[in-house]
């Protein structure tokens, strides 16, 4: 059994309470407000980040990764035989410093790897993003609850195919964070979310690029969605929220539980400017915010949280499409529900607004944890 100080976990849980009572969505915080928002929630990060590093030698941690890196494996294989691309050439994410010297160069080398049929693929699939999340970034004025639980979240939206796997660490344990509820949500190629009736938004009966799943024995979920596209004054980003406690309906939708984490996570520079030229995403016309320049990326960035995810190109371009993967650690015993407002909620027959929900307090609000 792996045992986590008590006391790790309660300064922990009373750093949360400190974050949310120092920026409450509305508020005009000054720049000394912000940066103590900021450090409150790296805090939290580096104490999740030593539990799970106190364990990595365990056995039953080591066994985790190996079914992972197995896993990722077939995955991958699948999605390429379902694409007749078993013999095609294909593309690996470099390293950041890698990253820096191809972004100046023609996108389409951006990431490319010498990869033989004796490369193993601990090399290829073994490297994990090491997110520990803490409750780090604004879940944005687009949430919408008791979304539809499936995999499948295209519907009739058109971009680059992603096939996202998010596996979820409990951090006070070292295990799986099994029997939690993944919503995940993102704009459409050109920036526009379902869902909501906002002006320029889809509407209330729209329902793509949402959907929620339940981890699996080891902590996983997947979904196949399409590249997120951009809106005004942010990065491309993906929405996440994990639900603990929460009900499946016979209507196939959720209810109930609380929020133990929500956040954004981002994608490479140079991964984001080869897909916005190809179409429809060279059809947005709203300028591009670039990840460096994004207000809530620096809330989701520390020395030990890397807010972008793994990726490979299943072929040899972006028409083929990727498979983004990436381990994700958190505490299950965290509340977020304030700051996880939604601006509509599912049902059957259609979507239906929140009364009492404050688009512009959310809109305006600082980039707060969560």
């Amino acid at each position: 059994m792996i045992f986590i100080s008590p006391f790790v976990v309660g300064v922990a849980v009373v750093l949360s309470l400190v974050s949310m009572t120092t920026a409450h969505p509305g508020e005009s915080p000054s720049a000394r407000q912000i940066k103590d928002e900021m450090d409150t929630a790296h805090m939290i990060n580096m104490i999740n980040s030593r539990a799970l590093e106190a364990c990595q030698n365990d056995p039953e941690v080591k066994a985790r990764k190996e079914r992972a890196i197995a896993r990722r494996a077939a995955t991958f294989a699948r999605l390429r035989q379902e694409r007749d691309l078993d013999d095609a050439a294909w593309l690996h994410r470099r390293d950041a410093a890698s990253f820096r010297k191809w972004a100046a160069l023609s996108h389409n080398k951006t990431g490319s790897i010498d990869l033989n049929k004796e490369s193993t693929n601990a090399e290829i699939f073994g490297s994990n993003t090491s997110c520990v999340l803490a409750p780090d970034n604004s879940n944005g004025p687009y949430f919408v609850y008791q979304e539809h639980i499936r995999s499948d979240i295209v519907e009739q939206t058109v971009g680059v195919p992603m096939h996202l796997e998010l596996q979820f660490i409990d951090v006070t344990t070292c295990k799986p964070a099994t029997q939690l509820l993944i919503d995940v949500w993102s704009c459409n190629a050109t920036g526009q979310y379902s869902g909501v009736s906002a002006a320029g938004q889809g509407g209330l009966s729209t329902t793509w690029l949402r959907g929620v799943q339940p981890t699996d024995a080891d902590g996983v979920v997947s979904f196949d969605s399409i590249f997120p596209g951009h809106y005004q004054g942010r990065a491309t980003h993906q929405h996440i929220i994990a639900h603990v406690g929460s009900q499946t309906l016979p209507n196939g939708t959720y209810t109930g539980g609380r929020v133990a984490h929500l956040s954004q996570l981002f994608f490479d520079q140079a991964l984001r400017d080869a897909v916005e030229l190809t179409a429809p995403y060279n059809t947005n016309r709203i300028p591009k915010t670039t990840n460096l320049g994004d207000q809530f990326n620096g809330y989701a960035a520390s020395a030990n949280y890397d807010p972008f995810p793994n990726y490979l190109f299943l072929g040899n371009g972006l028409a083929n499409g990727l498979f983004v993967w990436a381990e994700l650690g958190l505490n299950t015993s965290s509340n977020w529900d304030y700051y996880a407002s939604y601006a509509s909620t599912w049902k059957e027959g259609g979507g239906y607004n929140n009364p009492n929900f404050d688009f512009f307090a959310v809109v305006n609000a600082p980039p707060t944890h969560g």
